[in-house]
């Protein structure tokens, strides 16, 4: 697989730390809904469950996203976010885009190529533009929102232990988001899935802390079914 490069030896650490205040600060900033990646024009396939009644109410909701969690989408993130981040922290701009094109080859599903390659080049656009300092990054022009994310933390010098688990919560939350809006579900019981399934998001944050890419995989196969469903739908509200 061929991807264009930015021509950089190595990736500058913008800041020997950024703890504290300016941590949470720059991390509630990336990870908010109203950062513009997009995030709420995918669904990962949920539009399509709901179509054929898989997802219809709170409980399945949190059945369906503690599922991704465990099992797909949310834990392969965990691993690439980590390896993202730790290849960003050791310069290694090789290792980073490797990574990347693993990333890539491992999507199951056009649409979620899709989702996570347009997240990904928006959020290092917007980065970019607002914090000029991460324009030197040496990253494919669209990788992986997980990849992304994981290296521009790194180079910011914003804590994996932060970063990790406040990305889960975000993909949870978008997740949440576009059932409220095509269940439709209230939106308190959107807030109870999410509380629902904070310890979901630390279990597979931990669980993923020893794990390398060999371990990637998924055995979210309904997931992976809807995404397939999804791009034939008509009337979609959502991109994926």
């Amino acid at each position: 697989m061929t991807t264009t490069m930015t021509t950089v030896t190595a990736i500058p650490i913008i800041m020997a730390e950024c703890g504290g205040i300016r941590a949470a600060l720059r991390l509630q900033s990336w990870l908010s809904p109203s950062f513009p990646v997009g995030a709420y024009s995918y669904s990962h396939g949920i539009e399509a469950a709901i179509e054929a009644d898989l997802v219809r109410d709170a409980a399945t909701l949190e059945d369906w996203i503690g599922g991704l969690l465990q099992f797909g989408t949310g834990r392969n993130d965990a691993i690439l976010l980590s390896a993202a981040w730790r290849h960003a922290a050791e310069r290694d701009a090789a290792g980073l885009a490797e990574l990347s094109q693993l990333a890539l080859a491992l999507i199951p599903t056009a649409e979620l190529r899709l989702e996570a390659t347009s997240q990904g080049a928006a959020f290092l656009k917007t980065v970019c533009a607002a914090w000029p300092e991460f324009e030197a990054l040496a990253l494919p022009p669209a990788p992986p929102l997980a990849v992304a994310y994981g290296a521009v933390t790194a180079a910011s010098g914003i804590g994996l232990e932060l970063a990790g688990p406040l990305f889960l919560q975000a993909f949870v939350h978008n997740l949440v988001s576009a059932a409220v809006r095509a269940v439709p579900l209230g939106q308190t019981d959107g807030q109870k899935v999410i509380a629902a399934l904070e310890s979901g998001v630390e279990t597979v944050w931990r669980d993923s802390r020893g794990l390398g890419v060999e371990d990637i995989g998924s055995a979210a196969l309904m997931a992976e079914w809807s995404s397939l469903q999804h791009e034939a739908m008509d009337g979609r509200l959502f991109r994926s």
